[in-house]
């Protein structure tokens, strides 16, 4: 019963996990769910900006063959879009901390 009011159970990544990860062939795609002006304040190098508020329009447009990790400031919005991509059938990682934990390069464009 909670788990329909709190939504589904999402797997998580550490930063240094995700820094291991985007090394690896195929890399996941972190997509970054904050605001454009967050985004422009420092992101993970190659991530894609689709703030949550738009996730919904967007979900026909990422991949269904490579993971996804959910990327924010701390790790609420990014755990809510998880979420989201799990129901709608995606493999899909949170991670743990957002950007406050982030401890790879950080992307400003």
């Amino acid at each position: 019963m909670l788990g329909g009011l709190w939504g589904s159970k999402v797997s998580t990544v550490s930063a240094s996990d995700l820094v291991t990860l985007l090394k690896q062939d195929p890399k996941p795609l972190v997509l970054d769910v904050r605001t454009p002006g967050e985004f422009a304040h420092g992101h993970v190098p190659g991530a894609r900006l689709v703030p949550l508020g738009q996730l919904g329009r967007h979900l026909a447009e990422l991949p269904r063959d490579r993971e996804i990790v959910t990327v924010c400031r701390s790790g609420h919005r990014a755990l809510m879009a998880a979420r989201q991509l799990a129901r709608a059938g995606f493999s899909v990682r949170n991670l743990t901390g957002g950007m406050l934990a982030w401890t790879g390069p950080t992307a400003k464009d």
